[in-house]
């Protein structure tokens, strides 16, 4: 079977799984009215690659600046240039935001962050230790991944 070009740039899971344990970056797109652009933001975050679920910690901020979290729909983007796989990487979800602390979730998202480290990224002017945050959990609806491929000329 000869591989076709959509294939060759198309990330394996194990391959996606394997670059998300090692970026910890990307920028999450919210929803907003349709006249409106969406609400994007950067954000660190956490991978577990048995739930497939991604872990943000975001900043506790005037609603007016991003809304309502809780049910949104959102894009997260990741990407990165990864020596291992050998050029650019990106990976693209989309879902719907979950808090971690709701009745239905709590359990599940406690499980889902064993072994998922999220970074403080200090973008606030303050010092993260004086900015409340709460956590959320993506599991995407849709997830894919491509990489750089050196095109033959």
């Amino acid at each position: 079977m000869v591989e076709t070009a959509r294939e060759k740039i198309q990330l394996s899971d194990s391959e996606r799984d394997a670059f998300l344990d090692r970026v910890s970056t990307g920028v999450l797109s919210l929803s907003t009215p349709s006249d409106e652009p969406p609400h994007s933001v950067p954000v660190s975050f956490g991978y577990n690659a048995v739930q497939t679920a991604f872990y943000f910690r975001i900043a506790d901020l005037p609603p007016k600046r991003k809304g309502e979290l809780d049910g949104r729909s959102v894009t997260f983007v990741t990407y990165d240039r990864d020596e291992e796989i050998g050029g650019y990487v990106s990976v693209v979800a989309q879902g719907t935001l979950e808090p971690t602390t709701g009745d239905e979730t709590a359990t599940e998202a406690l499980a889902g962050f064993e072994g998922v480290t999220i970074p403080f990224v200090d973008i606030f002017g303050d010092r993260p230790a004086d900015v409340s945050f709460s956590f959320y959990r993506l599991v995407p609806e849709t997830l894919t991944g491509r990489k750089e491929v050196v095109a033959e000329l």
